[in-house]
């Protein structure tokens, strides 16, 4: 599982599964909360292809909520963001 920084602003989406490739692509200009949530989002599309979208948010939701409140930040500023 890879995950790649490319604008979606015609894709109209947040981020993106690549199931043939494995692949996550994210938008670059999420920040925050927002991020992790469609990371993780993204994440179970991926590892659950079955799951229908209702799920897929339900349980992505609850996974973000949980790591928040646990205080879980993205601090290291080295990500490397392919356009």
């Amino acid at each position: 599982m890879k995950v790649v920084y490319r604008k979606l602003g015609k894709e109209k989406a947040d981020g993106q599964a690549l199931m043939d490739s494995n692949i996550i692509e994210i938008d670059p200009r999420l920040k925050g909360r927002r991020k992790m949530e469609v990371i993780i989002h993204e994440c179970i599309h991926l590892l659950n292809p079955e799951f229908s979208e209702t799920k897929v948010i339900e349980q992505g939701r609850k996974i973000a909520n949980l790591l928040w409140k646990q205080h879980f930040r993205q601090v290291d500023n080295t990500v490397k963001q392919t356009y």
